[in-house]
């Protein structure tokens, strides 16, 4: 395993110590040697260890160790056997965005409720591997959340910048719950990664936002786990919200290794979906340009994508829109809130930020780019619990148009009167 830069190429052995950067400036890149390595026995080992319910390899990240971290000793594997979540084909939802076939594949059900676990997992196997026993982030609320659940579970400790505004409360207080140290501070989420980027090494902190590599490998097991679920055939599209963006790099840099080392016969496009208020990346894409400009002041609903210098920019240039010819698309709040009561009603549910990727499809499907008879995967990040505020506002509250609110009726205990709102229902 070497770390390399993504621009100047330099590479970097392991030294022990936390690496984020190479000294041109740029997020270095984990890369691996995958020579000799016989694809058939791993789908056999793969397979072998769906069975399993207990040790690390119970796990829908670890189960793929050899993809991801083959040098790390099992010992050091912090593990809630995240992953194995459910691919869900929805028939509900396909209508909806207009096309053939839909899976929605359920990151909510990962053990802290988003899909941040695949990559925290990894993380702090890691980064207690090196010997930390510190380990920070700055978040708008899954990443601090799941960070708080893997340190409390290994018994570590961790620590939390949590901008002022901008996020939902339901994360904060599992955070809290869990026994992180939450720093609020004045300023942006990017304005706290900056202080780890900075700061981190001297306090003794193992900073685990998306600039650390090793949370891009343990999210590589989405797609993993999405193609092995599928036998092997990937659908057309997979369509994810991009905030930060290191789960569109992940997913890229997964199907890159599954396409060389060949799993799969063929890439799928990727599209990444960002909300109109925070969506820095896709006016990049949009322009043509290869140099993102910051948003200084983003705003969403879905706080999860409330990002306005996301750090993986470059990694998502290279292995989502170049590799994949990928896409981007930004949506409005209230297409995203319309296809999170889809979503929700569909018996799946997910937070705002999951509904992003529902709402792209819909209109990227609107706009001709994907085909009525193509076949997408959704990624749903986060449980619809995550934000009950959210849910307020669009039931209750009727915020966002509300086309789809569902609203609570007073009756009158009769029968008659009961029996009237049946037939209204």
């Amino acid at each position: 395993m070497k770390w390399a830069c993504m621009t100047c190429g330099k590479q970097y052995a392991e030294t022990g110590r936390a690496a984020y950067y190479c000294e041109c400036g740029v997020l270095l890149d984990i890369r691996h040697d995958f020579a000799g390595v016989d694809t058939e026995r791993l789908k056999a080992q793969f397979a072998k260890r769906l069975a399993e319910r207990n040790g690390p390899y119970a796990s829908g990240v670890w189960r793929y160790k050899e993809l991801i971290l083959p040098e790390l000793d099992d010992r050091h594997i912090v593990t809630k056997y995240e992953g194995n979540t459910g691919l869900y084909a929805s028939e509900a939802i396909g209508r909806y965005a207009g096309i053939r076939t839909v899976w929605l594949k359920a990151l909510s059900e990962n053990p802290s409720g988003s899909f941040k676990d695949h990559g925290m997992t990894a993380a702090v196997s890691y980064g207690r591997s090196l010997g930390y026993r510190r380990f920070a982030c700055s978040s708008t609320g899954n990443t601090s959340s799941s960070l708080a659940m893997y340190a409390a579970f290994a018994g570590l400790e961790s620590y939390v910048l949590l901008p002022g505004q901008g996020i939902s409360l339901n994360k904060v207080l599992q955070t809290l719950a869990y026994g992180a140290k939450v720093l609020t501070i004045e300023g942006t989420y990017d304005d706290g990664v900056r202080f780890c980027e900075e700061h981190g090494e001297v306090l003794g902190l193992y900073v685990c936002n998306s600039i650390n590599p090793v949370r891009i490998e343990g999210q590589k097991s989405i797609v993993y786990e999405i193609a092995q679920t599928l036998k092997w055939q990937l659908p057309d599209w997979i369509v994810l919200p991009g905030g930060a963006l290191s789960n569109a790099t992940a997913l890229g840099k997964g199907l890159a290794d599954l396409h060389r080392l060949g799993f799969i016969g063929k890439l799928p496009r990727v599209a990444i979906v960002q909300a109109e208020g925070a969506s820095p990346f896709h006016r990049m894409a949009r322009r043509g340009d290869r140099m993102l400009v910051p948003e200084p002041r983003p705003h969403t609903r879905a706080s999860a994508l409330n990002i306005g210098h996301p750090p993986s920019w470059r990694k998502a240039l290279h292995y989502v829109l170049e590799q994949t010819d990928g896409v981007t698309v930004s949506v409005s709040d209230e297409e995203i809130m319309d296809a999170k009561a889809h979503v929700d009603a569909s018996g799946i549910g997910c937070e705002p930020a999951s509904a992003a990727a529902v709402a792209g499809l819909r209109k990227l499907a609107r706009e001709r780019c994907i085909d009525k008879d193509e076949t997408a995967v959704c990624l749903l990040t986060g449980h619809m619990l995550k934000d009950t505020d959210a849910l307020r506002e669009y039931h209750i509250d009727e915020a966002f148009g509300a086309r789809l609110a569902n609203r609570i009726m007073p009756v009158r205990l009769t029968p008659e009167e009961v029996s009237r709102h049946l037939g209204e229902m």
